[in-house]
């Protein structure tokens, strides 16, 4: 079971987060009275897509990854003797190295494929038998794949759990998670049920909907804090921003999304702002892409954060990482922590 945070420790901890810098695992931390209900549900279950997470569950699992973060001190090592299975199919750096940290971290041992070339499906084996024998050499799959179907192929021959690393251009949802984390570290009180309009915050998201799988399934969790954001606009040059029925999805869950082409323009008025790489722009980058880009001139909010899922291209300069601005590092890190709290709940029954 989720060990409950020690109370002298908990009286104990400082009143600010002078060792985590800007991340402040330790606000988020205090805010959140500890339920792990919402996790039990979690045990033993695949992870294909953010629209799986209820609000409670993510809050709970980011309270568990701030534990994780600000009191290593308490941590157990309940993966001992389970395997994951971490294959990468598609290149990955932030990705694989944090799913097998988190791992490590927890006292599993990895079998890491980083090529496809090397596996059986090189010769033509289906995914689906690939998942067959998945299941007598581990305990947990994470898959990247950039077919967006394969992950469901091989779900057909697995017994045991898998997480989507990333499924070509439909979905990311543990990339969502460490999103929603330093979110809430930024600002807890985001995660009340009945927040007040002034702590409400504005975020705006440079990409797009229908063809970026990190921006899908952020905004499946945003939905699930509908009363939270007072503002979410896609910010981007396309004629197709979303895929079809996207939009609905989201208004029915109450998050109301809008879209504006001029970043500069939204820039003075956000809290939040989400930039991914200007590869989504792809060739037309030389026409356009210039008005996407985050930079020292940017006019930016005063207290606002810049989110990046990375790697970054000319899209983010590298002189704004001195600044309080510069959430992506903290984001990064954030990843670690939140991906041990999810594989300790779907391997729950080691508890």
């Amino acid at each position: 079971m989720v060990t409950p945070l020690n109370p002298k420790l908990e009286e104990a901890l400082p009143e600010k987060d002078e060792t985590a810098g800007i991340e402040k695992p330790l606000r988020l931390l205090k805010h959140v009275p500890e339920d792990p209900v919402p996790l039990l549900e979690l045990a033993n279950h695949s992870i294909v897509s953010s629209r799986q997470f209820t609000a409670e569950q993510v809050v709970q699992l980011t309270r568990l990854a701030a534990k994780h973060e600000a009191v290593p001190q308490q941590a157990r090592q309940p993966l001992v003797g389970k395997i994951l299975i971490s294959a990468f199919y598609e290149p990955s750096t932030r990705t694989r190295l944090s799913f097998e940290s988190a791992w490590h971290r927890l006292g599993g041992d990895i079998m890491s494929i980083t090529d496809p070339a090397t596996t059986g499906i090189a010769k033509g084996e289906t995914l689906k038998d690939v998942g067959e024998m998945l299941n007598n050499y581990g305990d947990l799959v994470v898959l990247r794949e950039t077919n967006n179907k394969a992950i469901y192929h091989m779900l057909e021959g697995l017994r045991i759990p898998i997480v989507n690393a990333g499924n070509g251009t439909d979905e990311h949802p543990t990339q969502a998670l460490a999103d929603m984390y330093t979110i809430f570290k930024w600002r807890p009180v985001l995660m009340d049920k009945n927040i007040s309009e002034m702590k409400r915050a504005r975020i705006g998201i440079v990409g797009v909907p229908a063809t970026m799988r990190t921006v899908r399934s952020l905004l499946y969790l945003l939905a699930l804090f509908p009363n939270s954001f007072e503002d979410v606009v896609i910010i981007c040059n396309e004629k197709n921003v979303f895929s079809p029925g996207q939009l609905d999805n989201l208004n029915e869950m109450g998050l109301q999304v809008r879209v504006a082409k001029d970043l500069n323009a939204e820039l003075p008025n956000l809290d939040i702002v989400y930039i991914n790489s200007i590869a989504w722009i792809g060739d037309d980058y030389k026409e356009f892409g210039q008005n996407y880009v985050l930079d020292t001139t940017s006019p930016l909010k005063k207290n606002a954060i810049i989110m990046h899922p990375l790697a970054r291209g000319k899209e983010l300069s590298t002189h704004l990482d001195d600044t309080p601005h510069n959430w992506y590092f903290a984001q990064a890190r954030g990843a670690v922590f939140i991906r041990m709290a999810l594989l300790t709940c779907l391997v729950q029954h080691n508890w």
